[in-house]
């Protein structure tokens, strides 16, 4: 065995080292901006939802859902984890329904 091969770690070494268990964290850190941009998406998502079915709250519905959709698409373009991942996007389909619920009702306008 040559000494390249054996400074050189194999990949299983490597992913135990980077801890990459269930926790939820692959990159061993908590990411705040991150969580806090999936959260809003979700919230604004559940609340355009729910106001895109009321005729006269159409407004509300459609300003919540596009900057819940806005936010959730930017958060996943940084997001890392897996499991940051399905909470942003179940908040961009929320955003995504309420916002069309509430142009549907009459929009902007």
């Amino acid at each position: 065995m040559s000494q390249a091969q054996a400074r050189t770690p194999s990949r299983s070494s490597s992913l135990a080292q980077r801890g990459s268990g269930s926790s939820g964290k692959a990159s061993g850190r908590f990411h705040p901006l991150i969580a806090a941009g999936g959260g809003y998406a979700v919230l604004a998502g559940l609340a355009s939802f729910t106001l895109g079915m009321i005729n006269t709250a159409h407004l509300a519905g459609s300003i919540l859902g596009s900057t819940g959709f806005l936010v959730g698409l930017l958060s996943q373009m940084v997001s890392v984890t897996r499991a940051e991942r399905i909470i942003i996007v179940f908040g961009i389909t929320a955003s995504f329904v309420g916002m069309g619920l509430g142009i549907a009702h009459g929009g902007f306008s």
